[in-house]
């Protein structure tokens, strides 16, 4: 027993010593405990309700201004960062890839008021996650860097917000910055948005200046939810994520009524019926309450088990009342497809599990079943832009340890065939393509067009000439070129997307050193000269590396093409023929020599163990191997093109 008192005497004496140093640690973590608060989420008015999304071009300090509110209003303690960017992928890269949702309470004028934080992406690729979550708010805050100015995700996130008649908050962050010209900012957000810059807030994320300010603002500024708690319930699903445990999990928005443990609630979309139960509100981490009322924003567990049953954008009731569903959201159409194979098919169904998941948490992604002779069977998955897709396959490896193939991105084009008395009567006659196998004979084709878009560049004018040469070799036509300022200027031109998808962003931001900003939108299909750019490996076509492109680039990317494969296909027995042809007419070659003879093959004595290894190695060597033509291709040398 004596040495447990000893222990025991000790640690009395540890704490009266650095009394001063544990005491304000413990009451901090004390007080900012979400469990520890005495507060009835149910019970506070529509009235004191505020629901809000900050809105930002990439890397103006959205997460950074989140920490912030998060800290000020006690829901986190002091000194962390990047509380909402939960995703590995997003702490790596440094970027917010998915919205996330925080519910802060806050207590002005003697009054607690709940703030629903909703902290959205910035970059083009992931507007689709902004979108769905300014259904849920009724105010934003435009976050714009006092250093950098508007750039053209700011434009397309205001308008975003301005379409939705939501109150705009304009913010400008970093002021500390040794290179930060308010003014000049103020003018610009006057010139584009007719703001007042007396309505302009100046503050420091990183430091705390001015967050204050922030949170008084959006109680006086922002108006509550438009609601009855009166009415039948209806509730917004306008996001879901998956747990292993619970299943599907659905972040809904009350519009009207209630919703409670134990209720009987109905999908609209599925008519599928369930239990309610789990609710919480997120802090960001969970915290379970009993009812959710209209103008609250909280997450729903039902036993929601298929990946299935859970569509973004349906509206949840109670069974057996009948409503009008809530307005819900324009799907998003994929810009770039890409094929994903598993790394062997013995993994397939582990790849497949993965997929579904992660598309329940990513709802812009569209997946179809595709088989190549080559990599097996896999899908076609439709995604926003290239980083989209680069963050989804990260994501499959880091959350759900899959090893994808992804094959190289491309575009949907539509495709007008020649008349014939089936496709007229049928009116088959139009096709949409978007995997390079399915493009048909050129014989058939009476017309081909591509994917345009209208994309926005707001750049430095010092950088305006490589800029504008950068468009035209891309094949763009300027629509208008007008000044923010003395310094800045905001081009729109149309562009074809297959020239954007790849690397235009890249080139942009080489050739204007990081200044220059890029936005994009949908803008139809246009005719242009399209032909299918086929792989010959000795005459047999390889379609996995084939590609669809404009006539007028067709000899450049053929003979890019062929060079690449010179270097990674490895030598054969045989002589190796590399041919990108379009429409039977060769537009490169490239020729790889066969091996000689090795006459030190042979092994003459030594041991039987060292035969045996090497046999053991060989065999699983041709494990690896793929017939193509009449050449054994290593799975590798599709992966390493394909990356490209």
């Amino acid at each position: 027993m004596r040495p447990k008192w000893n222990l025991f005497f000790n640690c009395i004496k540890f704490r009266i010593k650095y009394k001063h140093k544990l005491v304000p640690v413990f009451y901090q973590s004390k007080r900012n405990r979400s469990d520890s608060l005495d507060v009835n989420f149910a019970e506070i008015p529509i009235e004191r309700i505020r629901n809000f999304s900050i809105i930002a071009h990439v890397d103006h300090g959205k997460s950074t201004l989140a920490d912030r509110l998060l800290e000020l209003t006690g829901t986190i303690k002091k000194g962390q960062n990047q509380i909402l960017d939960k995703l590995q992928v997003e702490r790596e890269r440094g970027i917010t890839v998915k919205a996330q949702t925080a519910s802060l309470l806050y207590k002005y004028n003697g009054d607690n008021y709940l703030l629903n934080l909703i902290d959205t992406p910035g970059h083009v690729d992931f507007s689709n996650e902004v979108s769905r979550s300014l259904s849920a708010c009724q105010g934003v805050i435009l976050l714009v860097d006092a250093n950098d100015g508007v750039q053209a995700q700011t434009v397309a996130n205001f308008y975003l917000a301005f379409v939705n008649n939501l109150v705009v908050i304009p913010v400008l962050n970093k002021i500390d910055l040794k290179n930060a010209d308010p003014a000049r900012v103020c003018n610009q957000l006057q010139t584009l948005f007719e703001i007042n810059p007396n309505d302009v807030l100046k503050i420091s994320a990183k430091l705390g200046i001015g967050i204050e300010d922030v949170l008084e603002s959006i109680v006086t500024r922002i108006p509550c939810p438009s609601v009855d708690q009166t009415l039948p319930l209806r509730a917004l699903i306008f996001d879901c994520m998956y747990d292993r445990y619970r299943g599907a999990l659905n972040l809904i928005y009350v519009q009207d009524g209630s919703i409670s443990i134990k209720d009987s609630i109905t999908t609209f979309h599925n008519k599928k019926e369930y239990e309610v139960k789990t609710l919480s509100v997120l802090r960001p981490g969970e915290v379970p309450v009993d009812k959710l009322v209209a103008g609250q924003i909280g997450l729903l567990g039902c036993n929601m088990r298929s990946t299935k049953e859970a569509h973004i954008g349906d509206t949840i009731h109670h069974s057996n009342t009948p409503i009008e569903p809530l307005k819900g959201f324009r799907p998003s159409r994929p810009m770039v497809f890409a094929g994903i194979y598993p790394m062997d098919q013995s993994q397939h169904l582990h790849l497949r599990s993965a997929i579904d998941k992660l598309t329940l948490n990513d709802s812009a992604v569209t997946v179809d079943l595709d088989t190549s002779p080559a990599l097996g069977q896999g899908w076609r998955l439709g995604f926003l832009g290239l980083l989209h897709l680069e963050v989804f396959t990260q994501r499959l490896t880091q959350e759900y340890g899959a090893e994808p193939i992804i094959t190289a991105p491309s575009v949907t084009y539509k495709i007008k065939l020649k008349p014939t008395k089936q496709n007229v009567k049928d009116g088959s006659d139009i096709i949409f393509v978007n995997n390079p196998a399915n493009f048909p004979e050129h014989v058939k084709i009476e017309e081909t067009f591509e994917p345009m878009i209208i994309g926005t560049i707001v750049t430095p004018d010092r950088y305006l000439g490589p800029i504008m040469s950068l468009c035209m070799e891309r094949r763009g036509i300027q629509r208008s070129a007008n000044n923010i300022d003395n310094e800045r200027v905001i081009l729109q031109y149309d562009l074809p997307l297959c020239e954007v998808v790849l690397d235009f962003h890249d080139s942009l931001k080489t050739i204007s050193s990081g200044y220059a900003s890029f936005d994009y939108e949908d803008n139809g299909y246009q005719s242009s000269n399209l032909v299918k750019l086929a792989i010959l490996l000795n005459g047999t076509l390889v379609d996995e590396l084939s590609n669809i492109v404009h006539i007028t680039k067709a000899k450049t990317i053929g003979r890019q093409m062929v060079l690449k494969l010179k270097d990674i296909v490895p030598r054969q027995m045989i002589h190796i023929a590399i041919q990108a042809t379009v429409n039977g007419k060769i537009m490169a070659r490239e020729n790889i020599k066969a091996f000689r003879k090795d006459v030190t093959a042979k092994l003459y004595g030594g041991d039987v163990t060292r035969r045996m290894k090497l046999l053991a190695q060989q065999a699983a060597g041709k494990k690896k191997m793929r017939m193509v033509a009449n050449i054994s291709l290593p799975r590798e040398t599709f992966i390493d093109v394909l990356k490209k």
